[in-house]
């Protein structure tokens, strides 16, 4: 790609005309970025018009997106015209690519065209555009002449939000699903139950979600034993149709969002409304600590699938995703091993192992979802160890190990090790120096070093790596400023992993342009993480 020279916003005196000048140097690294010998610029002031060459319902919407984008950033008041002959900026459809998400950008003497294989591609140029344009306020804006040809790596860029652990409202959810839109992120890992908190509603379970969502209090710090002795979660939790405003919120910006219900294990929400469905049939109480939980669902009893199918019934009804999350990750199997039910069952199925009762699950929702709402299960790691179907999708935290594994038995692989991928990990080495995380430590230029198709693999294996994700634990992030604290700038380095072609990638490149994406994070009042290392 060859550089663009750095131009920053020049603010005049108030006689004369203030001016910006759009700068190509984004995150994440697009494919090509080209400019002509023969330089020249375009010149936008207030009030030009955008135009569609095709006017549909996602047309219009991302024309609409493009003109509040010019409204927030430049602070340009900009007018949709789908009739407009000779738009300033143009959005079109038409562009011959494989990849559904490939644009073209290009700047010259007629304007500027935005042209996609399909809508979403259109899409992903106009937060190019975005990118290209910044925050500075300005009333006129020069675009030197560009042609951009851009597509993203993988087909799955993901981030994960846990709301299990502390809730967030519904806008600061729309608010995360803004910061991934502007990353080139097209999942929303949604992972909403938990054994401290179930926190979607189950119509046909009303008791779930309104005494699930509870606890009694929450343990301060590390699981010292020290607690806040102050209840937490009461109506904290998502409807029905919060959950599909979110949803829409997410697919007007080409987010899916992947509901996570974490089974069998981490259930100890559930057991609190239902003790019934443990192997010791509690008492049980929504936990107030961290950690792995040894109470899980009972295996053996024939109460649990059908408790399961009903939840998953409603979830596949309220999300459209093609992917349903099941969890599957820290479910110790004492219970099993000491509960006559289990034992019962194992000896009904022929099965030596207690791990292959949790493929008895995951293979009975896997088989059930699919015939009765067309979806697939995704899993972590763990889902492995008893043996999986083929259709199964896992999804590799513990390292590189499960992908690997995963992607030679012919499954298709999410990659989000936590060596690379938890952002509940400190990003500076000084802990005290930053809010409270789980441990670890992680940098950016860690991130950054991701490569989500293991060398290990052969070329054939490496067609099942989906792509990458990035998870965001919550059990010690508790307000939103914290939220994005721990998410950015981090995610620009995960967004190029995902996105740009790994022989474009080069660290030293990619610091010279963060500088430029974090006065985004400032002017959009987003906090970030303000030392990089």
């Amino acid at each position: 790609m060859k550089k663009t020279f750095l131009l920053t916003a020049l603010a005049m005196s108030c006689s004369i005309a203030s001016w910006a000048q759009a700068n190509y140097e984004i995150i994440p690294r697009p494919l090509s970025v080209e400019q002509p010998k023969k330089t020249g610029e375009l010149v936008i002031t207030a009030n030009a018009e955008v135009g569609v060459d095709t006017q549909n319902e996602a047309m219009t919407r991302n024309a609409g997106m493009l003109v509040s984008n010019m409204a927030e950033g430049p602070g340009l008041p900009m007018t949709f015209n789908p009739k407009a002959k000779k738009p300033a900026i143009r959005l079109s459809l038409g562009l011959k690519s494989e990849n559904k998400e490939a644009y073209r950008l290009v700047v010259d003497k007629k304007g500027v065209l935005i042209q996609g294989a399909t809508e979403e591609g259109v899409f992903r140029g106009i937060q190019t555009l975005h990118k290209a344009i910044g925050t500075e306020r300005t009333d006129t804006l020069r675009l030197p002449y560009v042609t951009i040809q851009d597509e993203p790596r993988f087909g799955y860029r993901g981030a994960h939000l846990d709301v299990a652990r502390h809730f967030f409202p519904v806008e600061e959810v729309k608010r995360y699903i803004d910061i991934l839109a502007l990353h080139g992120c097209n999942q929303l890992h949604w992972h909403i139950t938990d054994d401290q908190g179930w926190r979607f509603e189950v119509k046909s379970m009303p008791e779930l979600a309104k005494k699930g969502s509870i606890r009694k209090q929450t343990v301060i710090g590390h699981n010292l034993n020290i607690y806040d002795g102050q209840e937490y979660g009461r109506g904290m939790y998502y409807t029905q149709e919060q959950c599909r405003e979110i949803v829409q919120y997410a697919a007007e910006r080409y987010i899916n969002v992947i509901p996570e219900i974490d089974l069998p294990g981490h259930m100890v929400a559930a057991l609190h409304v239902y003790p019934e469905l443990g192997c010791t049939g509690g008492p049980y109480d929504v936990w107030s600590i961290w950690g792995v939980s040894a109470d899980v669902l009972c295996a053996g009893n024939p109460q649990t699938l059908a408790f399961l199918k009903q939840i998953l019934d409603e979830v596949s009804n309220v999300f459209p995703s093609e992917y349903i999350h099941i969890g599957g990750d820290e479910s110790p199997r004492d219970r099993w091993k000491a509960c006559p039910k289990c034992q019962a069952k194992m000896k009904e199925l022929g099965l030596k192992h207690e791990s292959e009762l949790q493929t008895y699950i995951n293979k009975e929702l896997e088989t059930y979802i699919a015939q009765k709402h067309g979806r697939r299960i995704i899993g972590w790691d763990e889902t492995l160890e008893g043996g999986l179907s083929e259709d199964a999708i896992v999804m590799s935290w513990r390292g590189n190990a499960g992908g690997i594994q995963a992607a030679r038995q012919h499954h298709q692989v999410i990659m989000t090790p936590n060596s690379e991928c938890y952002f509940d990990y400190y990003q500076l080495k000084n802990h005290q120096a930053q809010p409270l995380g789980i441990g670890g430590y992680l940098p950016l230029s860690k991130v950054y070093s991701l490569e989500p198709v293991p060398a290990e693999l052969t070329e054939e294996e490496g067609k099942y790596i989906l792509g990458a994700q990035c998870n965001l634990w919550t059990e010690y992030v508790a307000a939103p400023e914290h939220l994005e604290y721990m998410l950015l700038p981090r995610l620009a380095a995960i967004s190029e992993v995902q996105w740009t072609q790994p022989q474009l990638k080069d660290i030293e490149d990619f610091r010279s342009r963060l500088p430029r994406m974090i006065e985004m994070y400032k002017r959009k009042g987003w906090k970030y993480c303000p030392k990089v290392e």
